[in-house]
C-alpha cells in the first residue's frame, strides 16, 4: 500500500488521484442564464445529492486562476439554475458544452441543444435530457485555495421541480436501464451503467 501526503504534491497530482479514485461520478449538465440573457451550459462531475428534506444537490464549480466561472456567476446573479443528468442520448452534445466559450456565447446553441422553458424559475433547461431539476440557489460557498483566492464555488441548489421522461418513470421510481445514464471516469473516459446487482442491507 502506497502512502501519499497531499501537501507534498501539486494540485494537479492530487487532482489525478481524486478523479481516478472517486469513480464513477454522475455528471450534471447545468444551465444558467446570464444577466444579459445568454443561456450558458456546462458539465460538472463534482456533483451529488445533499439531502432529500428538502431535496438539494451540490455542484462544485472549479475557478480558473481564482476567477469564478460563468456557471457560478450566473447562478449567483439569477439565484437559480437547472441540473440535467447525463445520459447516452445526448452525451456528445454535452461534451461540446465543455468548450471554453466567452460569456456572450451560448454553449446550448453551439451544441445544438434545444432550450425548454422551466415552470418555477426563469432559467430554461434543455429538452434532450431525460431528467432535469429546476433549482433555486440555496448557498454559494467559496472554498479551498489559499488566502483570498478560493479554488471553487460550491453551489447548493434546492430542487423546486423534477422533470422526468415518462418512458423511464413508474410508480415514483426511475428505470435505470431505460434511462441509460453516463458517468465520468478520469481523463477523456466515460462509463455506461454496466451490470446491476442487489445486496440486501443488514437489519
Amino acid at each position: 500500500m502506497i502512502s501519499i501526503h497531499p501537501e507534498h504534491q501539486t494540485e494537479r497530482d492530487n487532482y489525478k488521484l481524486l478523479i481516478g479514485s472517486i469513480i464513477p461520478r454522475p455528471i450534471a449538465l447545468v444551465t444558467t442564464l446570464s444577466p444579459e440573457g445568454v443561456l450558458n451550459a456546462a458539465p460538472f462531475s463534482y456533483f451529488n445529492i445533499v439531502t432529500a428534506d428538502p431535496p438539494m444537490v451540490s455542484i462544485a464549480v472549479q475557478r480558473k486562476s481564482g476567477v469564478p466561472k460563468d456557471t457560478a456567476r450566473n447562478a449567483a446573479a439569477a439565484g437559480a439554475f437547472v441540473v440535467h443528468i447525463a445520459d447516452e442520448g445526448y452525451v456528445r452534445e454535452l461534451n461540446v458544452t465543455a468548450a471554453p466559450l466567452p460569456p456572450e456565447e451560448s454553449e446550448v446553441q453551439a451544441a445544438g441543444l434545444t432550450p425548454v422553458a422551466s415552470e418555477a424559475i426563469a432559467v430554461p433547461g434543455i429538452a434532450e435530457a431525460k431528467i432535469r431539476m429546476e433549482c433555486l440557489l440555496e448557498h454559494s460557498l467559496p472554498l479551498g485555495g489559499s488566502g483570498q483566492n478560493p479554488a471553487v464555488d460550491l453551489l447548493i441548489g434546492r430542487v423546486v421541480r423534477f422533470h422526468i421522461d415518462e418512458a423511464i418513470y413508474e410508480f415514483g421510481r426511475i428505470d435505470p436501464r431505460g434511462w441509460q445514464p453516463i458517468s465520468r471516469l478520469a481523463g477523456n473516459s466515460y462509463a455506461r451503467l454496466g451490470e446491476i446487482f442487489e445486496l440486501e442491507r443488514p437489519r
